[in-house]
């Protein structure tokens, strides 16, 4: 679908928005990212249009997300809703599991010769990159699998755009949308979920079970609507570069 067939903006949603691969593009090393001021200005007049009813939902740790936006007081839940930082500035956390400490070591090792593959330790998550080497996909996987299976079947393995995640099974972003919704700006309006990638797909479920909608990214997952890329995000979300 074009931008032309998506809903236009409309001041009584709730907005939730993805930050890698949706307002912005994949970099090589994720600390690349940077956010230009256009875009800044648009998510913060959008959040100002919505009565503050706009949450970015990101695999990042919140401290990341904070940092790409100067810092700017935006509701945002990181480590796909591991932690939240809800529209009155409270902080949500799990706990890091202990277990992922161990398991860490352990990848570190099995990675061990694989330059181009790296892991990022997020405290209460894991994340093997391999997106500078997409052919090492089936060597990571493996490992993902192996070590998943130490963990146990409170964690999962969450696939990525050439990324694989380790994580426990008790939230997701869809978790995240749901506690945003319970609260007010949030409540009582039409959630709305843009992203690219299967993390996303919890996030556009809770969207439709409280009566909104998915808008998918790219072509790597399905919504009710799409957006060709991160440049049509931007278009809708009236950024003027």
């Amino acid at each position: 679908m074009s931008t032309s067939s998506v809903p236009a903006m409309r001041p009584d949603i709730a907005l939730f928005l993805d930050f890698d691969g949706t307002l912005v593009r994949f970099e090589d090393d994720p600390t690349a990212v940077k956010v230009d001021d256009a875009l800044r200005n648009a998510v913060l007049a959008t959040a100002g249009l919505l009565d503050g009813a706009l949450a970015l939902i990101s695999g990042r740790p919140i401290e990341q997300v904070d940092h790409c936006f100067a810092s700017a007081q935006i509701a945002v839940a990181g480590l796909h809703g591991l932690e939240r930082r809800d529209p009155t500035g409270a902080m949500h956390r799990e706990p890091a599991p202990p277990a992922l400490r161990f398991v860490a070591m352990q990848v570190r090792a099995a990675l061990a010769g694989h330059s181009a593959v790296w892991l990022e330790d997020k405290g209460a998550a894991l994340a093997i990159h391999f997106r500078g080497a997409p052919e090492c996909e089936g060597s990571v996987r493996r490992i993902a699998t192996t070590v998943l299976a130490h963990l146990g079947p409170n964690f999962r393995a969450l696939e990525g755009a050439y990324v694989i995640e380790l994580l426990p099974k008790l939230v997701n972003k869809g978790t995240a949308v749901r506690a945003f919704m319970a609260q007010a700006p949030f409540c009582g309006r039409r959630p709305i979920f843009i992203g690219d990638d299967v993390t996303d797909l919890d996030g556009f479920e809770a969207a439709r079970e409280l009566g909104g909608h998915g808008i998918a990214v790219g072509t790597r997952v399905s919504a009710e609507y799409r957006l060709a890329d991160v440049a049509a995000v931007r278009d809708w979300l009236g950024v003027i570069a």
